[in-house]
């Protein structure tokens, strides 16, 4: 059986049998390992974090007795979630993302983990719902995650947009004019402007 933990660039959880090239979690278990159904509230604390596939040979049986597992496309995918880079098994990563958002913020301390949990949790959903947030697209750094349409994602690279599947990128279209309804937290934007680079799906090489 397909599980529903497979996550969309909104944050929501579904099934999909495209496996992705990133795997995380948000804090803990939400799931019922019993039942292995979606639950409705979609997260076990404010940490959302990204991860590799595979560290140090670990190995575990996904929505057992432990957290609930994720999985994302891309790292452009997750972070348009709300997630950021995990500190155990991509420290290198975490800790540029941390600090091109403290450069992007303009932050006078370096603030833990836990402080920019908080942050992205206000901004990244509203209640349960996702949180978009109206910005002039011509602003918008490279990595970014906007809303085309009801059910429909384009990630931003260049003067193009990528059209998003569960499975990767699938078309190129324009990039958008104007202002755009965008799906990735403020922050994040912040630390992709001030130098953070994602992780891109392979298929983002060859979308036409």
């Amino acid at each position: 059986m397909t599980l529903p933990n497979r996550v969309r660039p909104d944050g929501t959880l579904f099934a999909d049998p495209a496996r992705g090239e990133l795997f995380g979690n948000r804090g803990g278990r939400f799931h019922d390992p019993q039942t292995q159904a979606l639950p409705q509230r979609a997260y076990a604390t404010r940490q959302w974090i990204c991860c590799v596939l595979s560290f140090k040979g670990r190995r575990r049986k996904v929505w057992g007795k432990g957290y609930t597992e994720l999985f994302f496309c891309d790292e452009v995918t997750a972070l348009a979630a709300g997630h950021r880079p995990c500190m155990e098994c991509r420290r290198a990563d975490a800790l540029a993302y941390r600090a091109a958002l403290v450069r992007g913020l303009g932050l006078e301390q370096v603030p833990l983990f836990p402080e920019i949990d908080r942050r992205l949790d206000g901004e990244r959903r509203l209640g349960r719902a996702k949180r978009l947030h109206r910005l002039r697209a011509d602003d918008l750094p490279d990595g970014t995650m906007v809303e085309a349409g009801p059910g429909e994602w384009l990630a931003l690279q260049g003067d193009a947009a990528l059209l998003w599947s569960p499975a990767g990128y699938v078309a190129k279209r324009p990039r958008p004019a104007g202002f755009a309804a965008v799906v990735t937290p403020p922050s994040t934007l912040a630390a992709l402007v001030n130098g953070y680079l994602p992780n891109w799906h392979s298929s983002a090489e060859n979308a036409a």
